[in-house]
């Protein structure tokens, strides 16, 4: 058998303004010198769906729900370790769930759902962040009891910062930002004095391809997955990170030059966001579009449709057509 061994990490959990909420310590086990088939068999890691998390403050938003922000301290403590701790964690939190009359969603393992007569409430949990939204303000409340009294968990009141995104209540609605994940990206990236660009993509056909392969492929890599994330909140970058995540394979010079001038962009629109407003209608409305061989530089042709529920986006699917074959991107 592999021993595995174990190191202490440090961490500075901040607020939505950057100040310090508190220093963090944890051991951890050193995942990475496991061997798949002889430490473990299955790994378990429940993301949240963006679309369910735009859906439920959507419907929250447009009802006049209450909306509540927990946070489990030292959440993989909780679980009785007969698998890996965040496993263990979520067992133990599904199970007391169901006891409690809550039904898991079949179509996202992060979302719990509650219904009787009248009263409908949703739980969304990510590891140890978890969001209680409902139609009863005193059954939320008296989940949160329930839950205080399995768990230690602490009430933050309404949402503020959650997976990364900040929360803000304005005109009736909620407004939501990734600014400091924008710095962060930024400062990653060196890009934090660049000067800032109207447009994510350039509106003519560069003049020539390069071929030449970026000298670091993997900062490539990890600034084009970290952009995705922020497609949660800024859907107006949907296509142009499509494409940057087209070349992560195999990125040029050219590639590179398209990534940077997203974060350009991105610099020059910090304050963009994603508003969810209160709406009288909760009805589906979905509205797509193409362009047939639009693209100039290899006549691809381009797809999507965007959902809304009321006035406001939940769902945005693009694809750009490849010989037979398509990219998609999910939002």
């Amino acid at each position: 058998m592999n021993v595995v061994g174990c190191k202490w990490v440090f961490r500075t959990k901040r607020k939505a303004d950057g100040t310090i909420e508190q220093h963090k310590a944890r051991l951890v086990a050193k995942g990475f010198n496991q061997v798949a088939g002889q430490d473990f068999f299955e790994t378990f890691s429940p993301v949240v769906k963006p679309t369910t998390v735009r859906l439920l403050l959507s419907l929250a938003v447009s009802r006049g729900w209450v909306i509540r922000q927990l946070d489990v301290h030292n959440a993989f403590l909780n679980g009785n370790l007969a698998e890996t701790a965040p496993q263990a964690w979520f067992n133990r939190l599904h199970a007391f769930l169901v006891l409690v009359g809550f039904s898991p969603s079949k179509t996202d393992v992060s979302l719990f759902i509650y219904t009787r007569a009248s009263i409908c409430l949703y739980l969304l949990v990510y590891v140890d962040d978890i969001l209680v939204m409902g139609s009863d303000a005193s059954c939320v409340t008296r989940l949160l009891t329930d839950l205080a009294s399995e768990f230690k968990i602490r009430d933050m009141g309404a949402p503020s910062f959650f997976l990364g995104i900040e929360t803000v209540s304005k005109d009736g609605g909620l407004f939501l930002s990734q600014q400091r994940y924008m710095q962060d990206i930024l400062s990653r990236a060196g890009m934090v004095d660049c000067k800032p660009l109207a447009t994510p993509v350039p509106v003519s056909r560069p003049s020539s391809d390069s071929v030449v392969p970026y000298a670091d492929p993997t900062q490539y890599r990890s600034l084009a997955g970290a952009l995705q994330y922020l497609t949660v909140t800024r859907p107006d970058l949907s296509f142009a990170v499509n494409r940057v995540c087209q070349h992560m394979h195999s990125p040029t010079t050219e590639h590179w030059a398209m990534l940077k001038r997203v974060l350009r962009y991105v610099k020059g629109t910090l304050h963009f966001g994603l508003f969810i407003r209160p709406s009288s209608s909760v009805a589906v409305h979905a509205f797509s579009d193409s362009d047939w061989a639009g693209d100039p530089a290899d006549r691809k042709s381009t797809s999507g449709f965007a959902v809304f529920l009321g006035g406001n986006l939940i769902f945005l699917v693009l694809s750009e057509a490849t010989h037979g074959c398509s990219f998609v991107y999910r939002g």
